[in-house]
């Protein structure tokens, strides 16, 4: 078994987590491969950990790679996606962030978690990427993304007018600060916070939420994810931004831009307690009387 490990920079405080997790490791005869950030960030662990392997980017990353740990929050999980990209490597979310619904454990969970892992008593979700067809070459090798892409005035610039059409057929125009399109796993992230409705994860689904809409009766609008949805853009100002998960590009405004199913999927590692409903209740209070 050969385990790769991610995280962006970490606190210094989390050095000790970090040896612990690769004296498990080594223990168990499980390759390692570590994300060359996390080596230069703690030098100690080439020397003392002298068989482990470093990957660099998506292509030193080998897909022989039987799961990739991210240790941090939802963002680093989406990292961790544009790494993994199409080598069908499962994700396992170890949140050392603050909300984390894409994480399957809590960093308090380490040891439990890694005997459950090696046992393969896990169970795997496969989540549907969203990709970005672009008049222009937009986001290099990895124009994917698994929670959002927007669209969105940039600065100071007045509202924007976003044309949308769905396979060709023209849905609306929408005068506002920018437009979300959301997975179903995106669902609980921007497009919530914009007043979108949460989808189960399986439900084959994409949404678009608008943001800060100019007309009242805007609402957002739930649709198969086999569908094309294009975009034609108007602005006052030359240019918008637009992003894919936590990445942007500054686009003009006469690139016409249109989102579609990715061709493969990406697959997270979650335990059994760990339900989608079990995550919305413990991650967003519901149930819970504060007044009480």
């Amino acid at each position: 078994m050969q385990v790769a490990i991610y995280a962006r920079i970490l606190p210094a405080e989390y050095s000790q987590d970090i040896h612990s997790l690769l004296e498990e490791l080594t223990l168990k005869g499980i390759g390692i491969l570590i994300y060359k950030g996390l080596v230069d960030q703690f030098g100690e662990i080439t020397s003392r950990f002298s068989a482990i392997g470093v990957f660099e980017d998506g292509k030193s990353l080998s897909p022989d790679t039987d799961c990739l740990i991210s240790l941090g929050g939802d963002g680093t999980i989406l990292d961790a996606v544009t790494l993994v990209g199409d080598k069908n490597i499962p994700i396992l979310g170890v949140n050392f962030g603050r909300l984390g619904f894409l994480t399957g454990a809590s960093r308090e969970e380490f040891s439990l978690v890694l005997s459950e892992l090696i046992n393969q008593n896990y169970i795997i979700d496969s989540r549907t990427l969203i990709h970005l067809d672009a008049g222009i070459p937009l986001f290099g090798d990895t124009p994917f993304a698994l929670n959002d892409f927007t669209i969105t005035k940039r600065d100071a610039a007045p509202m924007i007018k976003v044309r949308t059409y769905l396979n060709g057929e023209f849905i609306n125009s929408y005068y506002a600060d920018g437009l979300i399109v959301a997975t179903a796993t995106g669902s609980t992230g921007y497009s919530m916070s914009c007043s979108g409705p949460i989808v189960f994860p399986d439900s084959a689904s994409l949404v678009i939420t608008p943001i800060a809409p100019h007309h009242l009766n805007t609402r957002p609008i739930i649709v198969p994810d086999n569908n094309v949805i294009s975009f034609e853009v108007e602005s006052r100002a030359e240019d918008f931004l637009c992003t894919l998960d936590a990445r942007r590009e500054v686009v003009n405004n006469s690139v016409q831009l249109a989102i579609r199913k990715e061709r493969f999927s990406i697959k997270l590692i979650r335990f059994k307690e760990n339900s989608f409903l079990s995550t919305l209740r413990t991650k967003l209070s519901w149930g819970f009387d504060k007044r009480n």
